[in-house]
Order: C-alpha cells, then sequence, then structure tokens
C-alpha cells in the first residue's frame, strides 16, 4: 500500500477533512470579524458580560482574566476561571460578549453538573495520553514485520478515544452557547437586533468544533483502513 503518509487514504480521507476544517476557520474568522466591528449599546466589555451571565446563570464565584492570543477564550473548571483573550476581555463590541458568554456558559454547565460535562472532563486525561501516542504508536505498528499488526490496533483504540471526546464536546459546546445566548437575552445585555449578531458568530464557531469532529472520524477511518490493507498484505 506504500508509505501510510503518501497512500491513496490521504485523498479520500484527510483532503475532505482539510477542506471542512479550513472552511470552519473561515467562517468564524469572518463573523468574528464582522461583529467586532459593531459595538453594543449597553456597552458591556467581554469580562463584564461574562461575569454577568456566570452569575445570572447561577455559577457564583468565577474569576474572570484576560489572556493573550487571538480567539483563545475557555473556562477551567479547575479553578472556576474563565479566561478571555485580548480581543474579547475588554472590547464592548457583540463579538466579544458573544463570545464572552459562551465561556460563562461552561461556568454555569460546571455550576450547574451538566452531566455531558462531566463525562468529558472525566475523559480528558485518557484522551491527551491518547492523542499524543496513538498515531505514533500505529506508525510503529506499520513499520514492524505483520505479526506485530496488534501494535496498530492499540493505537487505533487509543485514537478512537480521542474522537469519541470530539464527539461528546459537540453537546458541551452546543449547550454552552444555548445558555449564553438565554441570558444575553433574559438579562436585555443585548437587544434582540444585537442577539442575532452573537448567534451568528457562535453558530461560526460551533461550525469549527463540528469540522474537528469530522476531521477526526475520517482520520480514524483512514487509520483502520490502512490497518486492514496491511493485513490483507
Amino acid at each position: 500500500m506504500g508509505l501510510y503518509y503518501y497512500d491513496y487514504t490521504y485523498f479520500i480521507y484527510m483532503l475532505p477533512a482539510l477542506i471542512v476544517t479550513l472552511i470552519a476557520q473561515s467562517r468564524v474568522k469572518s463573523a468574528f470579524r464582522k461583529y467586532s466591528q459593531i459595538t453594543t449599546m449597553k456597552n458591556l466589555t467581554g469580562a463584564q458580560a461574562a461575569d454577568a451571565v456566570a452569575r445570572y446563570g447561577g455559577a457564583f464565584g468565577v474569576q474572570v482574566q484576560q489572556i493573550s492570543g487571538n480567539l483563545t477564550d475557555n473556562f477551567d473548571p479547575r479553578n472556576n476561571t474563565i479566561s478571555l483573550s485580548d480581543d474579547v476581555y475588554s472590547a464592548t463590541t457583540i463579538a466579544a460578549v458573544g463570545v464572552a458568554a459562551h465561556e460563562a456558559g461552561h461556568a454555569i454547565q460546571n455550576a450547574k453538573g451538566y452531566f455531558p460535562n462531566k463525562i468529558r472532563s472525566a475523559l480528558v486525561p485518557v484522551t491527551n495520553f491518547g492523542s499524543r501516542l496513538a498515531i505514533p504508536i500505529v506508525i510503529v505498528g506499520l513499520i514492524l514485520p505483520p505479526q506485530y499488526n496488534v501494535i496498530v490496533s492499540v493505537g487505533i483504540v487509543l485514537y478512537s478515544l480521542a474522537v469519541l471526546f470530539q464527539l461528546i464536546t459537540l453537546p458541551v459546546e452546543f449547550n454552552a452557547s444555548y445558555r449564553a445566548i438565554k441570558a444575553l437575552d433574559e438579562t436585555g445585555i443585548l437587544y434582540p437586533d444585537e442577539l442575532e449578531g452573537a448567534k451568528a458568530v457562535l453558530k461560526a464557531a460551533a461550525m469549527t468544533y463540528l469540522a474537528a469532529s469530522f476531521a477526526s472520524i475520517m482520520t480514524l477511518l483512514r487509520l483502520i483502513t490502512v490497518a486492514n490493507g496491511r493485513r490483507r498484505d
């Protein structure tokens, strides 16, 4: 079948995944750029919006801090901290408020004990281990004689855990956005037309998670195809 990185399976599985990923990244950057130019009527910063949404949703004691980078925003349940990037923390735009509220949505999930979030958190250590070692293990197994095919299978199982993590991430991210939009609406932080802009930003961001899941699934299918081809050979 040839070398792993240069066989036909790349074009069948990885090229579509790459195209979908690039489209999703382009859409989220475009949406964020568009709504980063529109200031909200209430002039709240991303940090203020995150704090307000978190408290409204019942997540108290959440710290909001600024971090460097672009779209590096995240919520860390270990220290109950929302970290907002430079373009979000102090900005008063629709995009900034939407992204900040999304991270506050994760804080609310943590406070409410949202079950899919618990599963996702439990898988983090295993996924970190598996995602780092899966591909190297598969490559080593492919280099070794066929009697070591079990090593390839071990690598595929480890990568399957990473795929499972990506799939569980989807409802967690969608739910965080739902909580964010609901809170922004009910608190009046954003007016109806502004809310539509926040929805557009979060929908575009959701596409990146769908693209990541698609890419993970296609990679897994490629690994399985390569392994099966080796067994036939």
